[in-house]
């Protein structure tokens, strides 16, 4: 059974999910708490909320949390992949594609960005559209632009 706890931030409430003390999901502005989980602030949430309020602040670039996504070994390799894009930095899906080793894959890769369970902290908002537009984010565009925002004014401190 994994545990969840809800946290206010600056961008709205956010859920998030552990078990094993390993995060497997984040929430972002969702009411409804998953089937699977319970209503309990263990100490891996807590540090992953510290983390997430430091981020939001500026404070905080990169995350050191345990992660379990759970995807096919594609998603997983995607998601692998996402986390290595430097803070402050975008890719394109056909440039994750490329990473990858299937440049015509840019489609999966945008299906399987789409699928990430851990937004954020799997930092799928770091990626765009080849010609450098802003594409979907499950949480909103307005999100995704904010999280962009936030990162490339706190490269330039």
């Amino acid at each position: 059974m994994k545990n969840i706890y809800f946290y206010r931030t600056d961008i709205g409430k956010i859920g998030i999910a552990e078990s094993n003390n390993s995060i497997t999901n984040v929430y972002i502005n969702e009411e409804n708490l998953p089937e699977d989980a319970r209503l309990n602030e263990t100490g891996i949430l807590k540090e992953a909320n510290r983390q997430l309020q430091n981020y939001l602040s500026g404070k905080h670039k990169v995350f050191k949390l345990p992660l379990a996504p759970t995807g096919t070994e594609f998603m997983l390799r995607v998601w692998e992949a996402l986390r290595s894009i430097p803070y402050g930095e975008n890719r394109s899906y056909e440039e994750i594609a490329q990473e990858l080793g299937n440049k015509k894959a840019s489609r999966a890769v945008g299906l399987a960005n789409s699928r990430n369970p851990i937004p954020i902290f799997i930092p799928c908002h770091r990626v765009i559209g080849k010609n450098g537009k802003l594409t979907g984010y499950r949480a909103g565009l307005h999100i995704k632009e904010h999280l962009l925002e936030l990162e490339k004014q706190n490269m330039e401190h």
